[in-house]
Formats: C-alpha cells, sequence, structure tokens
C-alpha cells in the first residue's frame, strides 16, 4: 500500500444515523487516522430513493430550501427541496409532500390522496431559475397519475360541466378535459429526469393501482376503480395530447406520477443509481483515484438489485479499482456481492447493541472501522 494514495469514498446514507455526506466524513477522519498522507474525495451517493436529494445537494456544493406545501391529504406539510450549487439544476424528492409517510395508516386512501405538493415543489425550483429538475418518486401516498402536480402548476382538469376535479385518483373517472392554457410556460425550457427503478405500466393487473395500490390503503373494489379512472385519465390524454401511456414502462410508478411527468413535463426516467452517478461525476473521480469505498446502512444479497453499493463497485470495476463496503448490519448471502464488484465488506459494529445505540453511535464506529482497515492494509508488504 502506498502512502499517497488517493480514495475516492462513495457511500449511501445510514438511514436514521447519518446522511451520506457524513458517512464520508467520518470515513475520512479514520482513514486519516491509519495514514495521514492519504487523500479522500468525497462522492456522496443514493439510489434515487430516500436520501437522494441531499446527497445530491452536498455532492454539487447546494442548499437545501424548505416549503410550507399541500400534503397528501390537502393538509399544509411541510417538505424540502435543493438547488446544486451551480444553481441550474433543482432536486426534489416527491416523497417529501406526498409521500405515504405523511399520512396515518388509518388514514390512507388512494381516492383522495393527491400529488398537489409535488408540484409546488417543482414550482418552487422554477421560481429558482433552474434549467433542469431531478425528482425522486419513490414513497408516494398516491395513485392519481400526477393530476395533482398538473393542477399546481397551472393545468385544469374538468369534468363534463366545466368544473374543476377535486384531489385524488377518485375523482379521475369524471375527467372531461384538460385545460393547459396557463400551465407554467417556464417547464418548456426545463429538462427534466426523474429517479424511477420501477418498470410498472399504467394499467392493468401490474400497474399502478394493483400492485402498489393495497400499500396506500386501497381496498379490492378501490383497486378495481383506480384503475379504470386512471385507464380512463389515461384516454383522456391520449384524445386531446395524443399520447399513450397505458403500457408504457415505468408509467404506474408513484401512482401513475412516472406517467404524469413523461407526458407533461417531457420527464425521461432514468434509474436512480444511474442518475446519481451522472450528476455526482463519480466515474471521472474513480479514474483518479487508487481505491474505492461505499457502503451503507444494512447490506445483503439485495444489494445486487440497483443499489448503491453495487453500482459504485460497477464503476469502479470498469478501472479496475479495488472497492471496500462498510456497513451497519451484514445479511444473508452478502457472498454474491463478491462475485459483481465488491472485494471486502466490513461490518461497523464493535458488540451486540439496540437499534437505537447502533444509529446513535454510527459515525464513531465507521470512523474506528476505517482507521483499522488503513492499518490492516498498511501491514499488508
Amino acid at each position: 500500500m502506498k502512502n499517497d494514495m488517493v480514495i475516492v469514498l462513495a457511500p449511501d446514507s445510514f438511514k436514521e444515523s447519518m446522511t451520506a455526506k457524513e458517512v464520508c466524513e467520518a470515513m475520512e477522519k479514520g482513514i486519516r487516522k491509519g495514514n495521514p498522507d492519504i487523500s479522500c474525495i468525497h462522492v456522496p451517493m443514493a439510489d434515487g430513493g430516500e436520501g437522494t436529494m441531499q446527497s445530491l445537494v452536498d455532492a454539487t456544493g447546494g442548499r437545501v430550501h424548505t416549503l410550507k406545501v399541500r400534503g397528501p391529504l390537502g393538509n399544509e406539510v411541510e417538505a424540502s427541496y435543493g438547488i446544486s450549487g451551480d444553481g441550474v439544476t433543482g432536486i426534489l424528492e416527491m416523497a417529501s409532500a406526498s409521500g405515504i409517510h405523511l399520512v396515518a395508516p388509518v388514514h390512507r386512501n388512494p381516492l383522495i390522496t393527491t400529488t398537489y405538493g409535488t408540484g409546488e415543489l417543482i414550482r418552487a425550483c422554477l421560481n429558482h431559475g433552474v434549467r433542469k429538475l431531478l425528482i425522486g418518486i419513490g414513497g408516494s401516498a398516491t395513485n392519481d397519475g400526477g393530476a395533482g402536480m398538473v393542477q399546481a402548476l397551472g393545468g385544469k382538469l374538468l369534468d363534463a360541466d366545466g368544473n374543476e376535479l377535486p384531489g385524488g385518483g377518485g375523482a379521475l373517472g369524471r375527467l372531461a378535459s384538460i385545460d393547459l392554457t396557463h400551465f407554467d410556460p417556464r417547464l418548456r425550457d426545463v429538462e427534466v429526469e426523474v429517479a424511477c427503478d420501477v418498470t410498472n405500466p399504467l394499467c392493468g393487473p401490474q400497474g399502478a393501482s394493483h400492485v402498489f395500490g393495497p400499500q396506500k390503503g386501497a381496498t379490492p373494489d378501490m383497486i378495481q376503480q383506480l384503475d379504470d379512472n386512471l385507464r380512463h385519465y389515461a384516454n383522456v390524454i391520449q384524445r386531446q395530447l395524443n399520447q399513450d401511456i397505458v403500457d408504457v414502462p415505468g408509467a404506474g410508478a408513484a401512482g401513475g406520477l412516472g406517467g404524469g411527468l413523461m407526458i407533461f413535463l417531457g420527464g425521461v426516467l432514468k434509474k436512480g443509481i444511474d442518475m446519481v452517478i451522472d450528476y455526482t461525476g463519480l466515474e471521472e473521480k474513480v479514474q483518479q483515484a487508487d481505491m474505492v469505498w461505499t457502503g451503507e446502512g444494512g447490506m445483503d444479497f439485495q444489494t445486487q438489485y440497483g443499489k448503491t453499493p453495487l453500482g459504485v463497485a460497477m464503476v469502479a470495476k470498469k478501472y479496475d479499482k479495488p472497492v471496500v463496503a462498510l456497513a451497519g448490519r451484514i445479511g444473508d448471502q452478502i457472498e454474491v456481492l463478491y462475485d459483481k464488484g465488491i472485494d471486502s465488506i466490513f461490518g461497523i459494529m464493535p458488540c451486540a447493541a439496540t437499534l437505537a445505540e447502533a444509529l446513535a453511535h454510527g459515525p464513531e464506529n465507521v470512523e474506528r472501522t476505517s482507521e483499522n482497515v488503513i492499518r490492516l492494509l498498511r501491514s499488508v508488504k
């Protein structure tokens, strides 16, 4: 091991313990305790889910803003969005405004939950003069096809009598026409990329309502109504806008918000980890490094399915860089990851502990483990 080596630090967040940026900081503290001559390049990562906005803001030297918006049930909630350091890109997670965590299980009802607040976050980004939007759409409480978002951005969804539809997927069956006369014109000049890791179509047995409706509180009768309503919504879109989204892969993501973003904002759906890799410049930084470190709160066989450590490892292996991963919890069948680019995995826990203790002591555990790994590497001649 050479003393002046360069290590790229590209972890995900350790949920409820550390942001990805904080993991990077803890890793570097431990590494430099083991060898102060090592240089570290911080690349906070995410896979498109929770924490993506924070990671991209941190990676670009940007800023997080908060805003009171309309929540899934129409009540006011405090949501957040980010603006990149250069001011060009707005970054948001729909779950911040329209997420299922904002609705208590007893109140979950996709007939009435709306994406209106997500539209308000988009509008807030536009007010900063952004030219690009990066939108994560996991964790939704909604099944409205993005209808609420369209309304928040100035579109009108009208019934046969010319009245505006109320929020929620339950009202879409009454949709007669879509009026985009006052739809925010700034969107014409904004590029939109959507972090989406599901390929479900809008409607049918594999569509938004049947697959994801139950976890949002839909009964079997509701599911059929919601599916029929989304199909009707898609038919109106096809008739008026000449675009068919019923069977488009990913259109069913986030209760049809994937389809709504494609149709009304020209959104392009990408795998979450691929989008983050692009916008953090990970590949260019890996080329400069001698080694790459990654990690997340828990790693097991599921890590191979689009999670951050595997995405980072695949980039590293393009340039034949060794990969070390740190994890708060090591689960079943991690050996499958060794054949996919991760060279070694280290658990950070020093002893048995409660979950609360593990979360509270995350930074010091990452720091200590990082120092130990470096001391091991230094001992190998």
